[in-house]
């Protein structure tokens, strides 16, 4: 019984003490000092070797401008037995707050000191020197310990430090060396050097960057300071520059794969750099000897030469495709290459009979689950295009079954819904999409958010659906790629339909078709027309969006596009859009971005 009870006190004891901590903090973090450092007062005495009591009392003193009780129970802590040098530092900086700089020396001399006795005191010494922004002495207090022990390593912590002096050619250096040394991972570097690059190559950090980097690539040719490079490059979407750099490595690592390259020429084309995505791939197909890398490369340069190409030269795309399809033949290790050739058939030949057998019969090849979903997607979406939409539904239904948790599933039942919708069956499609507003995938959320209030909003206004219908047959004109039809189909609904929620939905679709087809100003007048009248609408972020990258990406003019970027930070937070109007805001602003 004694046992218990005295667990229980104990218990009971280490309970007290936990709630006091919580609420010194608290106080402390509220800018209540008068409250936080009573119970600093009572912790410090039950618990007086726990530093970070200590460190709160005497802070808080400070905050009071109770500078002689800090330094009285600072004085009394160090007379007492083996007490930690960083004291020292505190009391230096107790004189400091009160314009004492020649006392406050005297305290951080004598900290210093402690090092001759024991180098190990160096990190201590050196991180409280860095908490009161005592740059030069911390720098003394890291190269002082290492100087007397060889073994001990604080180059990271003085790297971070010259990067705090702004003397950024010392810090490159310090990290380099790091990183040069095997002390710490290329990605710890990235990211601390992350901080002081911006994507301008003129910018002087970045110059001074590249000149160091190409400095230690003269002196000692590593294959790092290429990687290194290329990050840069990258950075600054100098990507042909970039490649330059990837070649180099691709040539001198032994037993190198292309996965680099095939990044870099992913990026390429993410910021529609087609012509160096295209030297990219031209040098995968030439230099790699796996079959599918090659193939995959292949893929992407018909990618590139339909977006260069028109109408008229899709005869020669179509042979390129049935070349390829004699070289590597149907197998389960080629569905890329099937699905490519169908989406071409359909979407590009508006022949779908064709693309459809070719499908069906990959599907009797031997093919894992997921291989299957990817071809049943495919020959949905080829379905839908022929309006075959029940067969389509099919497919869809039966992907949306085996993978229900999988990202694939997820986008097999907005495509059940996006097909109920074109079909006219609304109520199926909204059942769908309320599942599908939880999705994993942001971007499908968004989607299926999108459309189920296009969907609720047009039904409760006109319960005959008239406008909805006329929409639904625009977009799936618009998914046929029949673009001038769609748009007329939505003029029908702007003219007829004025004033009427769905105006602005049509607004938006017409202007997203009206950039495909490079009529910038009438897309750019629509989505004018939705910020003026339907500002206060669900679309109005989508509208500030895409005037952004309008101005942005085609039209040239970067302050009217940080304008609409700006609208969204300030007004439209919780906008999908928000993560990169911030970005592209940044970007134009010039700042630095991690």
């Amino acid at each position: 019984m004694k046992f218990l009870g005295l667990f229980t006190f104990l218990l009971f004891s280490l309970t007290i003490s936990a709630q006091e901590d919580f609420l010194a903090k608290q106080y402390f973090a509220d800018g209540d000092f008068e409250k936080a450092v009573v119970f600093y007062e009572k912790l410090a005495k039950k618990s007086p070797r726990r530093t970070d009591f200590l460190q709160g009392l005497i802070a808080c003193y400070q905050q009071l401008e109770r500078y002689e009780d800090a330094e009285n129970y600072l004085r009394n802590q160090l007379n007492q037995r083996n007490p930690h040098p960083t004291l020292l530092i505190e009391m230096g900086y107790n004189y400091s707050l009160q314009d004492l700089p020649e006392k406050a020396s005297e305290y951080y001399d004598e900290a210093l000191e402690y090092i001759a006795q024991n180098p190990n005191y160096g990190y201590a010494l050196g991180y409280q020197f860095q908490k009161y922004s005592l740059l030069d002495r911390a720098i003394l207090a890291y190269q002082k310990s290492m100087e007397l022990n060889p073994a001990l390593d604080y180059n990271y912590q003085l790297a971070r430090i010259y990067g705090e002096q702004g003397d950024i050619e010392r810090m490159y250096n310090a990290y380099l060396e790091l990183l040069a040394n095997n002390k710490t991972s290329k990605s710890n570097i990235l990211r601390s050097i992350d901080d002081f690059v911006t994507n301008d190559p003129e910018d002087v950090n970045n110059q001074t960057l590249r000149m160091t980097l190409l400095q230690r690539a003269q002196k000692n040719p590593d294959i790092l300071w290429n990687e290194l490079l290329s990050w840069l490059f990258v950075k600054q979407k100098q990507f042909s520059s970039a490649l330059r750099q990837e070649k180099a490595i691709y040539k001198r690592m032994e037993g190198s794969t292309t996965g680099r390259l095939e990044n870099l020429g992913a990026m390429a084309l993410e910021e529609n750099e087609n012509s160096i995505a295209k030297d990219i791939f031209e040098y995968i197909k030439k230099e790699s000897s796996d079959p599918i890398t090659q193939l995959n490369a292949e893929l992407h340069l018909i990618d590139i030469a339909l977006e260069e190409t028109g109408k008229n030269q899709l005869d020669n795309i179509q042979k390129q495709y049935e070349g390829l399809i004699d070289k590597y033949g149907y197998q389960s290790q080629t569905l890329q290459l099937q699905v490519a050739y169908a989406n071409f058939l359909t979407f590009k030949r508006n022949d779908p009979s064709p693309a459809i057998d070719i499908l069906k019969n990959s599907l009797e090849l031997p093919l894992n689950e997921r291989s299957k979903a990817y071809i049943k997607l495919a020959l949905g979406d080829i379905l839908v295009y022929d309006k075959r939409f029940n067969e389509a539904l099919i497919y869809f239904s039966q992907v949306q079954d085996k993978l229900k948790n999988d990202v694939m599933g997820q986008n097999a039942r907005y495509k059940v819904a996006e097909t109920s919708f074109y079909k006219g069956d609304f109520d199926w499609a909204l059942t769908q999409l309320k599942v599908l507003r939880g999705s994993t995938s942001q971007l499908i959320a968004n989607d299926a958010m999108q459309l189920s209030l296009l969907i609720s909003d047009n039904s409760l206004e006109d319960s005959t659906q008239t406008a909805l219908k006329k929409y639904a047959r625009a977009d799936f004109l618009a998914y046929q790629n029949k673009t001038d039809e769609a748009i007329e189909g939505l003029n029908d609904i702007l003219e007829n339909h004025k004033g009427e929620k769905i105006e602005d939905e049509a607004l938006l679709k017409q202007a997203q078709l009206l950039e495909s087809q490079k009529k910038y100003e009438a897309a750019e007048l629509n989505y004018q027309k939705i910020i003026e009248f339907y500002g206060n609408g669900i679309l109005a972020d989508d509208a500030y969006f895409a005037l952004g990258e309008l101005y942005r990406n085609i039209l040239d003019q970067p302050e009217k596009a940080k304008a609409h970027y700006e609208r969204i930070i300030y007004d439209y937070q919780d906008s999908y859009y928000f993560p990169q109007a911030r970005k592209n805001f940044r970007i134009l602003r010039g700042d630095a971005i991690n």
